[in-house]
């Protein structure tokens, strides 16, 4: 694994490199504002399965799609639902993933061929001006499944999974996952509670959409 260590933005050599390794079928190891991400590029599904190997990650289980901008989920999504597009405006860019309808074109394998996807776009300097470099990116958290997500403090090498090329950027933001929310339909249900605080998501969506904690 090609380890690169930053401190501060990434240089254009290294985002170069990344965006390389990603058009080229290989796996990611990235930074976001809540822990690190093990990703690929969003629609090759022979790197999607090597993320999986990787990761040893049950195989019903989807990824998501880490997005470079918000304008880039109407890429991904059949619709946005109200409840979609407020969180969206709200908490963009931000440690928040927006489960919706998938466009039946898009992203069947992140999604293992299911009717949703999980859409990211992390708050993250250095996050940003990788896939600025990649293109959005089918990702997971960098850690071996069931084990704790990575953060970015000590040594990572021993507990990530093996992929093509990382990036270690020191710590997270958050130091925690993304608060995951359903929006799939008319009501917006928090399937995960974290770097957000489910009760900002409940204030934003007040008269917008019904939310379920």
């Amino acid at each position: 694994m090609n380890v690169v260590r930053i401190d501060g933005l990434p240089p254009a050599s290294v985002l170069a490199d990344a965006a390389a390794c990603i058009r080229a079928g290989g796996t990611l190891i990235f930074p976001t504002d809540t822990v690190y991400g093990i990703g690929c590029a969003a629609e090759d599904g022979g790197a999607i399965d090597a993320v999986y190997a990787s990761k040893r990650r049950p195989p019903d289980r989807p990824l998501s799609i880490h997005l470079g901008a918000v304008d880039d989920a109407a890429r991904f999504a059949a619709r946005l639902s109200a409840g979609a597009r407020a969180v969206m405006r709200h908490f963009w860019p931000g440690s928040v993933t927006v489960i919706v309808e998938r466009a039946a074109s898009r992203a069947s394998a992140a999604a293992r061929n299911g009717g949703t996807i999980g859409l990211r776009f992390p708050d993250d300097p250095v996050y940003r001006a990788i896939v600025r470099a990649t293109g959005p990116l089918a990702a997971t958290s960098a850690n071996i499944s069931g084990e704790a997500a990575f953060a970015g403090i000590g040594d990572p090498l021993e507990s990530l999974p093996v992929a093509t090329m990382a990036i270690i950027a020191g710590p997270t933001k958050a130091l925690r996952e993304s608060t995951v929310l359903d929006c799939a339909g008319e009501r917006v249900r928090v399937l995960r509670a974290g770097a957000t605080d489910p009760a900002l998501i409940r204030e934003v969506l007040t008269g917008v959409a019904p939310v379920d904690i």
